[in-house]
């Protein structure tokens, strides 16, 4: 058996002489010499070195955590870890509250704890 080319839906050698790839069963056209080739299409999946996929984006202050924690612990009651933050909201509230009735204050210190150094508001 010779070998008659490639199939153009499956891509493997047809050596048989019917009209069908016998892969796959579609009709089987002869490519003439002159004709020109198909374009083809090339998936590049490699990420560049500039490219980062594992970046992250820190958006807002940087905080220091021992310095709100310090803050929070002393004069938590006033909310002054909460104005250090920048949630003047929330540090008037503390300040009108005591720290939410000291119930906010002490999760406060746990939350600040759990946090990075430094964390971003």
């Amino acid at each position: 058996m010779e070998e008659r080319g490639f199939c153009s839906h499956c891509g493997k050698k047809i050596t048989s002489d019917g009209d069908f790839c016998p892969n796959c069963g579609k009709p089987f056209k002869e490519e003439k010499a002159n004709s020109v080739p198909q374009d083809k299409i090339v998936i590049n999946n490699i990420v560049s070195a500039t490219a980062n996929a594992n970046a992250v984006i820190r958006v807002g202050r940087a905080i220091n955590k021992w310095v709100s924690l310090l803050l929070c612990f002393f004069l938590g009651f006033f909310g002054l870890h909460k104005f250090y933050e920048g949630k003047i909201g929330m540090g008037i509230l503390y300040i009108l509250t005591a720290g939410l009735f000291g119930i906010g204050w002490l999760v406060d210190i746990f939350v600040i704890l759990c946090k990075p150094n430094p964390y971003y508001v």
